[in-house]
């Protein structure tokens, strides 16, 4: 004698049901421990898709000075997704265009440029061309100039060198950075570029030439510095600076956010 499994129902459609529903959790098991890569890119995509700010953190670029950046970002409240060479090199103009903001922090910009192919610079520049907007710290800024190896020429042709520091042999150093909107501030440098020939001047060096500006790529709003004003106070180990870190680094929140809503900031 059959038993009656479900009230109304025969064997064989219970059979059959509980057949069904078995497959369905195995389908369902096998997305969830055999997908975990792709699962995890979809929710990264899904959460890129509303970040208004993207934290490039691909190749070349400086661990500790993304951490600095994501620190800035979290304490300010500043919505973002990290972008990886891979997912750049993956992106359309049009994706890019989805987001108001591409950051690229420092690190070394030759390594940057040699992970992204020469489709996703050109992606980069149609997309800032195109109204997304780009803050660009010491390799960023370098980055943003015309290089040959994959620069992303949001400067109409310039080109940017390294500070006169570097010439004499200083790679990190505080230099003491003077801007119409900010004062003064002393400001972590590492071979960074000055910044000579393009853009509305925001911040000189101690000689002279231009550490920070801004301008227009496009429809795009770009903001370059050669100097780090996200850098911690740990960075600050032997070495002299009159101002805090702390000032420093809400002069970064204040870069950042004139450059996610297009504000031209005070310059000589």
């Amino acid at each position: 004698m059959k038993p009656n499994w479900l009230p109304g129902v025969s064997f064989e459609k219970t059979r059959y049901r509980i057949l069904n529903a078995a497959l369905l959790l195995a389908i369902t098991a096998s997305w969830s421990c055999s997908d975990h890569g792709e699962s995890a890119s979809a929710e990264a995509a899904a959460s890129e898709s509303i970040a208004p700010i993207l934290l490039f953190n691909g190749k070349g670029t400086s661990r500790g000075d993304v951490a600095a950046f994501e620190t800035i970002l979290n304490d300010a409240h500043l919505d973002y997704a990290v972008l990886s060479s891979s997912r750049l090199n993956g992106m359309s103009p049009a994706q890019l265009r989805q987001h108001r903001l591409l950051i690229i922090p420092g690190g070394n910009f030759i390594d940057i440029g040699n992970g992204l192919t020469p489709g996703a610079a050109a992606n980069v520049r149609n997309a800032v061309h195109e109204g997304l907007n780009y803050l660009g710290i010491c390799a960023g800024a370098f980055l943003a100039g015309d290089l040959r190896d994959n620069g992303l020429n949001l400067t109409s042709g310039v080109a940017f060198g390294f500070y006169s520091a570097e010439t004499r042999g200083i790679r990190k150093t505080a230099l003491t950075i003077a801007s119409p909107g900010a004062g003064t501030l002393d400001q972590y440098c590492e071979d960074g570029p000055q910044l000579t020939g393009w853009g509305a001047i925001v911040g000189k060096y101690p000689d002279g030439t231009p550490a920070i500006v801004e301008g227009a790529s496009g429809r795009g709003w770009v903001i370059l510095a050669g100097v780090h004003p996200e850098a911690p106070d740990n960075w600050r180990r032997g070495m002299v600076f009159t101002t805090p870190a702390s000032d420093d680094n809400a002069y970064a929140g204040t870069l950042i956010r004139a450059a996610l809503n297009r504000t031209a900031l005070p310059h000589y």
